[in-house]
């Protein structure tokens, strides 16, 4: 059974009342119920835990990584950062979600600076599906819409996709690249634009359902 481990900075849960009121338990929380109810086996790390939630015997027994980081890249340490890439290189899963762009684990992978354009405020998303019949967008139509979310535009300084599965659309006319799929070494890549942290989008069935679309198709496979 694909176990997943989902690690959150949770540092904007705890200081801004704001996402408190959103993501009481924590972002990671939310994420974790939502894959749990699809059947998947989930644990949670944070960053303010000993070894960042991530030692060696979490982390070699992990499956599939998700990772949401916004206010602390730089407190993620170097030394964690290699062995996750080099368990991504293994095999290993890694979905990186909304600004988990400027990971330094995302940063490393891509080998760009993975800036954009961004502009918080209350934008409607349409996602639409670029690449239908992919796995991760199994019970999707042609498009989905978020009614609040924050905007991120093009360029995004990232290399080309392997598959590009949405692209994003917002109401000030911007587009960007949404939904990026990759492959390092053995191991499959997933990011996913949307997950703004004071805006309720890990609530939205359809995202929820895209992130547990995406660990399945991130799983390891069997040889």
């Amino acid at each position: 059974m694909t176990q997943v481990t989902i690690w959150n900075e949770f540092r904007h849960e705890r200081t801004d009342s704001d996402v408190t009121a959103v993501y009481p338990h924590g972002i990671h929380t939310t994420l974790a119920e939502g894959l749990a109810r699809t059947g998947l086996t989930v644990g949670t790390a944070t960053l303010d835990e000993p070894e960042q939630g991530l030692p060696d015997t979490v982390l070699d027994t992990t499956d599939v990584l998700t990772w949401w980081g916004h206010l602390a890249h730089d407190e993620v340490p170097d030394t964690l950062v290699e062995r996750v890439h080099q368990r991504v290189l293994a095999g290993m899963g890694l979905i990186v979600l909304h600004s988990g762009h400027y990971s330094k684990i995302f940063k490393r992978l891509m080998g760009s600076s993975c800036s954009l354009k961004w502009r918080e405020a209350d934008d409607r998303e349409r996602l639409w599906v670029t690449a239908p019949g992919h796995p991760i967008t199994v019970g999707i139509g042609e498009y989905f819409d978020i009614e609040r979310e924050e905007m991120y535009g093009e360029f995004f300084d990232i290399p080309q996709p392997d598959t590009l599965v949405f692209l994003s659309w917002f109401t000030g006319g911007e587009v960007f690249r949404s939904g990026c799929c990759y492959t390092r070494g053995r191991g499959r890549i997933f990011y996913f634009r949307p997950g703004h942290e004071t805006l309720p989008t890990y609530h939205h069935p359809d995202v929820q359902r895209v992130i547990a679309n995406a660990v399945r198709w991130a799983a390891p496979t069997v040889e």
